[in-house]
């Protein structure tokens, strides 16, 4: 199982011309995907109106999700943590959050962010960063 990161699914979802989507359909296969809510939250907090939220809403109402454990929020703060202490920085808790849900549910995480290049310096992330060549 994969879980896609928000990077990838705006630019999936703004690609007019649909190359994007079409190159990264090719490359995940059939592999089948999950989101977590924060995918979900990212996503619809960018909608610019009533309409795209209804059909982002009703999309993402449809897909699978992987839940959050109560010992995940510890174990992200623990990434978080471990980073500063390195001297690395990351933008957003999220993706920690993101990073320890891959990591307990031994997903592929495909990012286009660099952020879960610089986690996988301090925990075994099964990650690929994914751009269009």
């Amino acid at each position: 199982m994969i879980l896609i990161d928000t990077s990838i699914w705006i630019n999936i979802f703004r690609d007019k011309t649909q190359r994007y989507s079409r190159h990264f359909y090719e490359f995940i296969g059939e592999q089948d995907i999950v989101f977590t809510r924060f995918q979900q939250l990212e996503l619809l907090q960018g909608c610019r109106d009533e309409r795209e939220w209804s059909l982002l809403s009703e999309y993402l109402d449809g897909q699978d999700y992987i839940e959050i454990q109560p010992t995940t929020w510890s174990a992200a703060a623990r990434i978080y943590y471990d980073l500063r202490k390195q001297g690395l920085t990351v933008r957003s808790p999220i993706d920690c959050c993101i990073a320890q849900i891959t990591l307990e549910n031994q997903l592929l995480l495909i990012h286009d962010d660099r952020d879960f290049i610089t986690i996988s310096q301090v925990v075994p992330l099964k990650q690929k960063q994914w751009v269009l060549s």
